[in-house]
């Protein structure tokens, strides 16, 4: 029996779904790109997902199906991906949230060109918050950006643009940034997967390296599988999500910072665990170390946006708070950031071993359900916004992986999420674990 797709199930096929649909000659990447196009045309006006659309993507999809006729085979050819609107794109002026008016880009950032030479449809740019500051996605200049779930909510940040993206099924996949949970926020947020990879993986080029360490490139999708797919192409590791055999799983409800956790996420991590131990890991409770890394967190985030807003064309283009975080940043020392990058260093040396004896950490991955969309205004974002990245900041001090998977929804038909935190190098031992977690699920979000 033949089952007719419509455009929808061809939207939230994701990559896998979708690539396998263009070789097996279903659909072309045209069609693909029209099907991509027509949904931002409905859905963007109230998501605000996109910044900017590419007129040459039309020509990419032309190319891709050509290509695709002629037996080419490379792993994304044909399938439509965005761009966080802070990397490099050719000819295009990434505006890094802000309303400043920056050149634009002579070339292609590096993991914009392994998406090209791969094969993918590149659709356009994706929004953030200013200088990719905030664990939401809001700007002054472009508004809020809203979670498909529930557009009353925030999609997190500061990769929201890109999940809202990916979960409306705008885009099959979408490049994100990590410097503090900007990854593995918004894939809780929205119900996707979410891998911060190990420093230095991924490259920033043409940076060398970003907010003194802690940030990382990397990638949003709907599934582990997808995950899999864009990261092989960003990065020269073979990965993969194979059964990990039995593991020592630990499990921790502690956070770097003190933060109180809503009832339903604590009963998405303890059904997390038992579900692990169902499936033969030997689970145990024990909480990580923190110390120091508040501290070393702190000053490279606040020293990090001293040095972004110094790079813009018109650094006056920009909020009051983000202007206040740069303030800070360029007040610390040297000594202050050398004393930082020793913490994290040590931390880096501790963390690593993961507490209880155990081969990966379990926590969550937010507190709470996303949050309400515009509830962090002005500079009282400084004081609260870092109870949002209670459970994301510490991976990025210490470098090492840290993954958010979806594992159900809450009462209101929000996503649920917990993180998996392994030794660096581990990409294929969390991403193996996830697929044991992620619940497939025929929901879609209702915009």
């Amino acid at each position: 029996m033949t089952t007719t797709l419509t455009d929808e199930d061809i939207a939230f096929a994701g990559v896998a779904g979708q690539r396998d649909l263009l070789r097996r000659g279903a659909v072309t990447s045209v069609r693909l790109l029209e099907i991509s196009l027509a949904r931002i045309e409905r859905l963007d006006r109230r998501l605000n997902a996109f910044r900017t659309l590419f007129s040459t993507a039309r020509a990419e999809a032309e190319a891709a199906d050509t290509a695709l006729a002629a037996g080419d085979d490379r792993p994304l050819l044909g399938v439509p991906m965005a761009v966080k609107d802070y990397v490099a794109v050719t000819g295009h002026a990434p505006a890094h949230g802000t309303g400043s008016p920056e050149p634009a880009a002579a070339a292609d950032a590096e993991v914009v060109r392994r998406l090209r030479a791969a094969g993918a449809v590149v659709v356009g740019t994706t929004n953030l918050p200013e200088l990719a500051l905030w664990p939401f996605t809001e700007s002054d200049t472009f508004g809020a950006t809203r979670n498909p779930w529930d557009p009353t909510r925030t999609p997190g940040g500061s990769s929201g643009g890109s999940a809202a993206a990916v979960a409306s099924g705008m885009v099959a996949a979408a490049l994100a940034s990590d410097g503090g949970g900007s990854i593995r926020i918004p894939a809780a947020c929205c119900g996707l997967v979410g891998l911060k990879p190990t420093r230095d993986l991924v490259s920033l080029a043409p940076l060398h390296e970003h907010w003194f360490g802690l940030s990382v490139a990397g990638c949003l999708t709907r599934t582990v599988a997808d995950q899999v797919l864009v990261l092989n192409v960003l990065q020269d590791v073979p990965l993969e999500a194979a059964d990990p055999g039995p593991l020592r799983v630990a499990w921790s409800l502690k956070g770097a910072v003190r933060v109180g956790i809503e009832p339903e996420v604590k009963a998405a991590l303890h059904e997390a665990v038992r579900r692990l131990d169902g499936l033969g890991h030997r689970v145990v409770r024990a909480d990580p170390r923190y110390d120091g890394l508040f501290e070393s967190f702190v000053v490279r985030f606040a020293a990090g946006a001293a040095q972004d807003l110094a790079g813009l064309a018109d650094p006056s283009a920009t909020e009051r708070r983000t202007r206040a975080v740069a303030a800070a940043g360029r007040r610390l020392s040297g000594h202050a950031l050398n004393r930082a990058r020793r913490l994290g260093d040590t931390a880096a040396l501790r963390l690593p071993r993961v507490p209880g004896g155990a081969d990966v950490l379990i926590t969550p991955t937010i507190p709470g359900v996303a949050p309400p969309a515009e509830s962090l205004t002005g500079l009282r974002t400084l004081g609260l916004a870092g109870r949002r990245a209670a459970f994301t900041t510490a991976w990025n001090v210490t470098g090492q992986p840290a993954l958010s998977v979806p594992v159900g929804f809450s009462a209101e038909g929000l996503p649920l999420a917990v993180q998996l935190i392994g030794p660096p190098g581990s990409e294929s031992l969390l991403l193996g674990l996830a697929a044991q977690l992620e619940q497939p699920t025929e929901r879609r979000p209702g915009v």
